[in-house]
């Protein structure tokens, strides 16, 4: 069986074993290079009382570098994820925009977190989707412009117009139901049609991962401890 209805599961394993690839290279990277970056020696002096010794402190910071990376790489994976299902195209890194359905008339911009882009950075979003979607001889005239939140601010479900506040004008940004914002697990149910593809996602995460070290970095008896702790924060993400 596969592991979802909406990708391969060549595609998903392809898409997870990137990611954890980046991940495995930074951790090398980090053990190999540690005192060659620059540690900042007040920063760890006030974190020690936390940690056990110095060797717990330094596995905990190399962990941290490992995170960074990863994190920097999630909103990325989500975008290639959605480009895969059918009907829709991954425009890559540096398009125009992420994503975009013909058939939907569905363009949309991708971040992983709520915090991605903030303040005046918001307005900015919002003017470059409405450059895309309302001049007369755009080729995205008459789509309609998402700015997905695979993260939301609040554990609940959102698709409402995009109004962030205008910096330059002091007001809010006008009102465009072709302008919109929404959060991770709507936007995977507007691009699959499975009310639950992201949960589905999630849930078979642990798998594929645990997959790709036993096959792919031979490690056969890795496994991921305390897998419901992990599937719970899920809930805590999306579900209020």
């Amino acid at each position: 069986m596969a592991y979802l209805e909406y990708i391969s599961d060549e595609l998903l394993i392809a898409e997870v074993k990137y990611i954890l690839d980046k991940a495995v290279t930074k951790r090398k990277a980090a053990e190999k290079e540690f005192n060659k970056n620059v540690i900042d020696p007040f920063g760890s002096l006030f974190e020690s009382p936390v940690f056990e010794n110095h060797d717990e402190w330094k596995n905990s910071e190399m962990t941290r570098q490992c995170q960074k990376t990863i994190q920097n790489h999630v909103g990325t994976f989500h975008q290639k994820i959605l480009g895969h299902v059918l009907g829709w195209e991954d425009l890559g890194t540096g398009g125009v925009v992420d994503l975009v359905c013909e058939d939907k008339k569905v363009i949309a911009e991708v971040k992983n977190k709520f915090s991605t882009v903030t303040g005046g950075k918001l307005a900015e979003q919002y003017h470059s989707l409405e450059g895309l979607v309302a001049p007369k001889h755009s080729r995205f005239k008459g789509y309609c412009a998402y700015f997905v939140n695979i993260i939301p601010k609040k554990p609940e479900r959102t698709n409402q117009p995009f109004t962030p506040s205008d910096k330059e004008t002091g007001k809010l940004c006008s009102t465009n139901e072709d302008i919109r914002i929404i959060d991770g697990a709507s936007f995977y149910e507007l691009v699959t049609g499975r009310k639950d593809a992201l949960k589905e996602l999630h849930t078979v995460l642990p798998e594929v991962i645990e997959h790709i070290y036993q096959n792919e970095y031979n490690i056969d008896n890795f496994n991921i401890s305390d897998k419901d702790d992990f599937i719970s924060y899920f809930d805590l993400a999306y579900n209020k």
